[in-house]
């Protein structure tokens, strides 16, 4: 079956939410069509429907080709746990931690479950929509690449170079692109296309032109700025943005240094009566918050001092001093406890760290993933979320529990109701769970956050057919 790829001339010039808008557009066609990306590297990912786990922005994808999302989607997943190293998730699953200077030692063992994820996708669809990871030019890490020149020319598939003219320099990104590859790698490249431009693209037309010249390949678009962006779940931490709406119910989210699956907070901004402000390091907790969110993350332990380092332990201290709310997500729901033990080193250095103390828990790391999509209840209020965590919590604290899930007990709650913590992720998307969990604090949730996300969907695939050639794209495919 056909297949395109999408590189990048530099990192986060838009390849993600390009695909996706591609993938809608190709639906809307008729098409059956699925993402692909064959690396990639993010703390922010979603459980599968075959039990595994890929990059959220996969997850996205999928949902705008309108296929529940699968592990074939995303073969190769490194999940960062500290400057130097990362998790590696194979087809789903877990397989081994390793330090950067070793992973390049481990990529050629990837290509084959890279190219076998991408047959049985390509056996199941008219199209396949493949995202690259970085940028080609780094021709530094060509050598056994899997992500960008490497797939394409082991697929035969073609490509198409994206430069990012909001960062400057576009010209450069895309000409340089090609004057750095080999020759073998240069061909593969069938067009080129602007993205993120800011006013009139009329006025980019002579630079077009340009590129046209100097690399002999053809342009298939200059893609104005999508003002709807901040309504899709964003893929890279950095591109956390305070989201106030001037609500009066102010939530405030600390953001670690391994913070996972922040898309959990993208319904929280949503919402007209929500003040959610993003604490980066440096910044005191406002006193003035009404609930504090500790999210999910990759490092828990890590995170936990890197929290203290922020002084965040002696403002939360004062927070809850004050009558202050307190919920803890995952990695969150683990500091609020007494002790956090890891003897097998799983997470980091074998050891055992107090915990922050507002919770009576307490969490051993194990060796064994819990990934699960799964079906609760609080308050009555039915709800669906999904658990991706290694550890279990255990304590008085238990006996009362965040929800109920599939029956059992699930996160616990401190004895005056307001310290909170769950392993849930995603029930915040939920807009009947939101609203309930949000006249808790006597606010009201009016948003509708995944009709939100649809539209957002449509709106890009219209903004991509304005602006690129689509039937040009898609007759490129092979």
């Amino acid at each position: 079956m056909p297949a395109l790829m999408v590189q990048g001339a530099g990192s986060n010039v838009g390849k993600s939410m390009l695909v996706a808008g591609l993938c809608r557009a190709a639906l809307r066609r008729g098409l059956s069509v699925a993402p692909f990306k064959p690396q990639n590297m993010s703390n922010n990912a979603a459980v599968t429907v075959d039990g595994g786990e890929i990059g959220r922005a996969q997850a996205l994808q999928a949902l705008a080709s309108g296929r529940d999302p699968v592990v074939d989607m995303n073969p190769v997943l490194l999940k960062p746990e500290t400057e130097t190293g990362s998790q590696v998730i194979v087809q789903g699953r877990r397989v081994a931690t390793v330090r950067a200077r070793d992973y390049a030692a481990l990529k050629p063992s990837l290509m084959a479950p890279v190219m076998q994820s991408f047959a049985r996708l390509k056996s199941q669809v008219d199209l396949v929509l493949i995202e690259g990871a970085g940028s080609p030019a780094e021709v530094n890490l060509r050598a056994g690449d899997i992500a960008n020149m490497g797939f394409a020319r082991a697929a035969d598939v073609p490509v198409l170079l994206v430069g990012d003219i909001d960062r400057g320099g576009v010209i450069a990104q895309i000409v340089g692109t090609q004057a750095v590859l080999e020759a073998g790698d240069a061909a593969m490249i069938a067009g080129f296309a602007i993205n993120k431009f800011r006013g009139d693209p009329r006025l980019f037309d002579e630079g077009y032109a340009l590129i046209e010249q100097r690399t002999g390949w053809r342009g298939f678009g200059v893609i104005p700025w999508f003002a709807h962006a901040h309504a899709l779940p964003a893929e890279d931490a950095l591109d956390l943005r305070h989201a106030s709406r001037g609500g009066a119910l102010k939530v405030v989210c600390l953001i670690l240094s391994r913070i996972a699956n922040f898309d959990d907070l993208d319904p929280l901004a949503a919402e007209p009566s929500v003040d959610l402000v993003l604490l980066r390091a440096g910044q005191a907790i406002p006193g003035d918050a009404d609930v504090v969110i500790i999210p999910g993350t990759k490092s828990t332990r890590g995170d936990l001092a890197y929290l203290r380092a922020q002084g965040w332990d002696i403002d939360l201290a004062a927070h809850v001093r004050r009558g202050g709310h307190v919920f803890g997500i995952c990695g969150g729901f683990q500091m609020l406890g007494r002790t956090i033990a890891d003897p097998d080193g799983i997470e980091g250095p074998a050891g055992t760290s107090d915990g922050l103390g507002h919770l009576d828990v307490a969490t051993i790391m194990t060796a064994d993933k819990r990934l699960a999509r799964v079906t609760g209840v609080r308050n009555g209020i039915p709800f669906a979320g999904y658990e991706i965590h290694i550890g279990m919590t255990e304590g008085p604290d238990r006996l009362r529990p965040f929800a109920r899930v599939d029956g059992r007990p699930e996160g616990a709650t401190s004895v005056d109701g307001r310290i909170s913590g769950s392993y849930l992720h995603g029930m915040f998307a939920h807009d009947t769970f939101r609203a309930a969990w949000l006249s808790g604090f006597g606010a009201t949730g009016t948003a509708r956050y995944g009709a939100g996300v649809e539209d957002a969907l449509n709106a890009l695939a219209d903004h991509l057919e304005d602006h690129m050639d689509i039937p040009g794209l898609l007759s490129l495919a092979r």
